[in-house]
């Protein structure tokens, strides 16, 4: 797993998610165009908030998309919880050689914007991944 390091502003990212939600961030990662805040197994529903209304909270406040993501201790249902807005099909682990591989099975409308341009989407997935979980390499189909 790689180390997790989180700036200032990240921090400052964090505290902002915890007044708005009153849930516990476990991660943050503020991309260019979006804000990928990772909560603990079972608060994903308190962290969104009824409605949606503390997503739009934060959207406003941050003027970034917000995406949550909820931590799984299970590599398959945290990595489902990471490509979730993209209609997960199926996960499947293998081994190759020493290296731990996931491939992803999205709903095929939605694989682009698995991917995203220049494969954006993925490389930030695959980083969020890593940093919990003993997985090197992601792969959509």
């Amino acid at each position: 797993m790689a180390e997790v390091r989180l700036d200032n502003q990240t921090l400052l990212h964090i505290g902002l998610f915890e007044r708005i939600t009153r849930t516990r961030v476990r991660d943050c990662v503020d991309a260019e165009d979006r804000i990928i805040f990772m909560v603990d197994d079972g608060f994903i529903t308190k962290a969104v908030g009824k409605n949606g209304e503390n997503v739009s909270k934060l959207r406003k406040s941050l003027n970034k998309t917000i995406q949550i993501i909820e931590y799984s201790d299970d590599p398959i249902q945290f990595v489902r919880s990471v490509f979730h807005p993209y209609g997960v099909e199926n996960v499947e682990l293998e081994t190759r050689g020493s290296q731990i591989h996931a491939t992803v099975k999205v709903n095929p409308v939605l694989k682009a914007k698995a991917i995203g341009r220049q494969g954006r989407n993925l490389k930030i997935f695959r980083d969020i991944i890593c940093r919990h979980h003993e997985i090197q390499s992601v792969s959509v189909s």
